[in-house]
């Protein structure tokens, strides 16, 4: 209920789900309304993480084995400079903080990792993966999650006096081999149990390539969902324990046969199956971290967890930063990474609990940094959205910061404000006709894309009247406004129709609503940008039904003709009401339907008048 509750209204407020889900977990947790103990947060904690492991199988559905090896160089380089940099910077502010030299570096290692869960679903949400930060952020998470697995053979060697490891999961990750597994391991020799786990993650791969194709064919062929739903789901769970039971993670295991399934057929369904399950069990997860949020920490010692909240961040920041600079990432997409991965990890929570009782670090230095870790994560989508609303739109405005060009074709009968895709068909079709145009766009990159194609374009902001004159528009016919952004638009025509009055004027309309608003604000002509391409769909949709091609394009015309009408008429109807342009459009959609019917048998009659003339002048001759 929680979840329910809070995710919708964090949504709607633009704080983003994951945001919503901590806050939930905060709410029902311990230090708030106490619906979750903290004797109940470990065991919910532990059944959430599952979700992590199915998202990074899923992440690895989406990795085919070729694009990972084009990755290798950012996954390795990039991530492992964060984590060591980060790591020695830690350690050494650890010392300067008066830890010992072995405790400073078990938290360095610790704090160096991210939170693959929150920064994966935040990029996701804000379509940020496919970005440069996206791709650098994913392999720096991915890094790390492989990183883990060696901290965890480090620590120990780190410990103030000997200690037996223990089992700890934390991200669907198993840590530390348990219970009968831990002491079959302990009784394996090293060389033996490096066998086992090669051969554990050889099997993954050679099943994942050769044999489960087969088995998804024939559980496809019994046409039951659900049956291939629990093969889905089978094959996940079999995988995190064969991983368990050689105490690697689990994790790392469902990426790689992730990977290997990538050119699978079946991947598609695999994704569409397991995805809700992934799904809950991520905003379990984040509800768990919430609810272990310790506040009475908090209250007690204040200045010491938010000082290492605010250091980790911008220590992590730098650091990322500065990589991304080294990397060659545009300054607006190393601000964004940065800013994604300036927190702790989910990965934090065990390690920390593990190098406690391996007696790497006391508990007094572990668990104001357990809050701290979490805390970091639970702003983390407040620095996304600070940095969406504050920081990204800086870069935006100073992108196309340069001298509007010098115009020299204003002799032109026509001038094209806007050349992306749509104002590029317009302007082809009138230069294949003879039709000289100036043309004006405000993007530097697609102006210098499209000149190597051999387009002559100026760059400039059409909503400058200025502008507008030194294209020639005092002395042009027309002016086809083609621009993307929607309220420029409506700038354009009406600073044109009011400086210019006999200029033409015809302009491309996001949707019918923008329409109405180009119409009433003077445009001559207006064409809703996918209105064209969506009849020509609707009659190749007729004719695919069996409708005979003339009466499929009657009918289209019919349609369009309606339309159009119909736009005038509402686009004048003085203020809108929307109960009175609801009824009114459901007036002429009864208007069109009979228009058509009869349409229709006019044609009809027409076409057994033609076969009976026909007819008539067979019998004569």
């Amino acid at each position: 209920m929680a979840a329910v509750v809070s995710v919708p209204i964090a949504k709607r407020l633009g704080l983003g789900s994951v945001l919503g889900y901590l806050i939930a977990g905060i709410l029902i947790g311990p230090f708030g309304f106490g619906f979750l103990g903290q004797e109940h947060s470990d065991d919910v904690m532990h059944f959430a993480e599952f979700g992590v492991v199915m998202m990074l199988f899923l992440v690895g559905l989406e990795l085919q084995p070729a694009l990972l090896w084009r990755l290798r160089i950012p996954i390795l380089g990039l991530g492992g400079l964060q984590v060591a940099v980060t790591a020695l910077v830690i350690a050494v502010v650890g010392i300067i903080a008066g830890l010992s030299w072995p405790m400073a570096q078990a938290v360095g290692l610790i704090l160096a990792q991210s939170s693959t869960a929150i920064v994966l679903q935040t990029l996701n949400e804000k379509g940020l993966m496919k970005t440069e930060a996206g791709q650098s952020a994913f392999s720096v998470l991915l890094f790390q999650d492989i990183a883990v697995i060696p901290i965890l053979a480090f620590l120990p060697l780190l410990a103030m006096k000997p200690g037996s490891s223990t089992s700890l999961m934390s991200n669907g990750v198993i840590l530390v081999a348990t219970g009968q597994a831990a002491e079959q391991g302990a009784a394996l020799p090293g060389w033996l149990q490096t066998l086992v786990v090669v051969g554990t993650v050889g099997s993954i791969i050679v099943v994942g390539r050769f044999l489960m194709r087969p088995i998804f064919r024939f559980i496809a062929d019994t046409q039951l969902k659900e049956i291939f739903t629990a093969t889905a789901l089978l094959l996940v769970i079999a995988i995190a324990l064969a991983m368990q039971q050689v105490g690697l993670s689990p994790a790392l295991g469902t990426f790689v046969a992730g990977v290997v399934l990538a050119d699978n057929e079946y991947r598609h369904e695999l994704e569409t199956d397991i995805d809700p399950f992934k799904g809950l069990l991520l905003g379990l997860f984040f509800i768990s971290v919430g609810a272990s949020i310790d506040f009475n920490l908090l209250v007690q010692q204040p200045l010491l967890i938010l000082g290492v909240v605010l250091g980790l961040a911008i220590a992590k920041f730098t650091i990322l930063f500065g990589l991304g600079q080294c990397f060659k990432l545009p300054l607006s997409q190393s601000i964004l990474f940065g800013c994604a991965l300036a927190q702790g990890g989910e990965f934090a929570f065990v390690l920390f609990s593990f190098a406690t009782q391996n007696q790497v670090l006391p508990a007094s230095v572990a668990n104001p940094l357990v809050v701290a870790v979490a805390l970091s994560m639970a702003l983390t989508p407040l620095i996304m959205i600070i940095h969406d609303r504050l920081v990204q739109p800086r870069f935006a405005e100073l992108t196309p910061d340069r001298d509007d060009d010098e115009i020299d074709d204003n002799e032109n009968p026509v001038v094209i404000a806007g050349f992306g895709r749509f104002g590029q068909i317009v302007g082809r079709l009138l230069a294949a006709n003879g039709c000289k145009a100036t043309i004006l766009d405000h993007n530097p990159g697609q102006i210098e894309m499209l000149r190597r194609f051999g387009f002559k374009i100026f760059y400039g902001d059409a909503s400058r009247i200025d502008l507008l004159q030194t294209a020639g528009a005092a002395r042009a016919k027309l002016l086809v406004v083609a621009i993307d952004e929607r309220d420029t638009i409506l700038e354009v025509v009406e600073l044109a129709r009011k400086r210019f009055p006999h200029l033409k004027i015809l302009a491309r309309a996001i949707d019918r609503s923008h329409a109405y608003e180009l119409m009433r604000r003077g445009a001559d002509g207006v064409q809703r940008e996918t209105f064209g391409s969506a009849l020509e769909m609707g009659m190749e949709a007729l004719k695919l039904l069996g409708v005979r091609s003339y009466k499929a394009r009657r009918a289209v015309l019919v349609f369009k003709e309606h339309d159009e009408a119909a736009l005038q008429e509402m686009a004048f109807a003085g203020k809108r009401d929307e109960t009175v342009l609801i009824a009114r459009s459901r007036q002429l959609a009864q208007q069109l339907e009979q228009l058509l019917q009869a349409d229709d048998q006019e044609l009809t009659n027409e076409v057994d008048l033609a076969w009976d003339i026909s007819a008539l002048r067979q019998e004569k001759s």
